[in-house]
């Protein structure tokens, strides 16, 4: 880490040197509000970007949906309307297919394991094959294992899932998911606390953090800790602005940016347990060990569905599957 530091000084040094009075502005979109996963990421990646070039890149960060959804932030990067983008994985697959298969249910098995795949070059080749739809894929950073909460009813398992009103992305592989377990998925964009509120949606699946961030503990009751999917954020910026840069620029912000995500994800693990304990203490009623085996039975058939049957997606699928036995 300190030689990596140390890389990025003489690099700064390099591509910024005195007298330089051009400033460049990168514009970076996230959904959510300060405090949030994205966010932390944004926020480092802006501080670094901005003191090792010594103030000759300026990162705005538009947050809180003020440009619009993840979806619409996507649309803007692919269009170049702003350059850069932290994003959950879900509404990609709108854009790329393949994107589906790192949001195949019960994937991975832990942090580690999620690590070892989205770092090696299996993740490589999905953030690669981005570029077809727009965007140069930088790195992935972290939302965290997904858990189900709801209003009305503790679940356990698949007959206690069945007919709950559940809040799902912008993704058609989202909605198939809760399809299997019994649910009625309904695609909402962020935020959904009124939502939540006024009963419109029973419950919703997010990591543990956007609970504690958004105090859902607020209008939930009943949380299941399911880790039904490992959701990364795709870092992402627009494949047209990208090009334009030299090869020392992007250099320096694709190491700016996988530092963030790293750092980002360190906060976020180490986090865990506090926000377990804060949300019981806040009045959730937590089931820790739900009937995983008959979760994972209920979505055995899921490779199947016409979503993973495009010849390169149910490849990539095939080998994540294999490298995640």
């Amino acid at each position: 880490m300190k030689r990596h530091l140390l890389f990025l000084v003489l690099l700064s040094c390099t591509l910024f040197s005195a007298g330089t009075s051009h400033t460049m502005t990168i514009k970076l979109g996230v959904v959510t509000k300060p405090g949030s996963a994205q966010n932390i990421v944004a926020e480092k990646f802006k501080e670094t970007v901005e003191a090792q070039s010594r103030g000759e890149i300026e990162v705005k960060i538009y947050h809180s949906s003020s440009i619009g959804t993840e979806t619409e932030i996507l649309q803007q990067i692919q269009m170049g309307t702003i350059q850069m983008g932290i994003v959950t994985a879900g509404p990609f697959d709108t854009f790329d297919p393949i994107v589906r298969v790192i949001n195949y249910p019960f994937l991975f098995k832990d942090h580690d394991q999620a690590d070892a795949v989205l770092d090696g070059p299996l993740g490589r080749q999905i953030l690669d094959s981005l570029e077809s739809s727009g965007f140069k894929g930088l790195c992935f950073s972290e939302n965290g294992f997904r858990n189900l909460t709801n209003d009305k009813r503790p679940v356990r398992g698949p007959a206690d899932i069945k007919g709950l009103k559940i809040r799902v992305m912008d993704s058609a592989l989202h909605r198939a998911i809760w399809q299997a377990l019994g649910a009625n998925p309904t695609p909402m964009p962020w935020p959904i606390y009124t939502e939540l509120e006024q009963g419109v949606i029973d419950g919703q699946e997010n990591p543990l953090w956007v609970m504690e961030v958004y105090k859902f503990y607020e209008v939930q009751r009943y949380m299941t800790l399911t880790r039904h999917v490992y959701s990364p954020h795709i870092d992402v910026a627009s494949l047209t602005w990208w090009q334009t840069l030299s090869a020392e620029k992007q250099n320096f912000l694709q190491k700016a940016m996988y530092d963030a995500a790293l750092f980002q994800r360190r906060e976020n693990r180490s986090n865990n347990a506090r926000r377990l304990q804060l949300l019981k203490k806040n009045g959730f009623i937590v089931e820790e060990n739900p009937d995983t085996v008959s979760l994972r039975e209920a979505i055995a058939d899921l490779k199947e569905i016409e979503l993973y049957q495009q010849p390169q997606v149910k490849e990539m699928l095939l080998k994540v599957l294999e490298a995640t036995r």
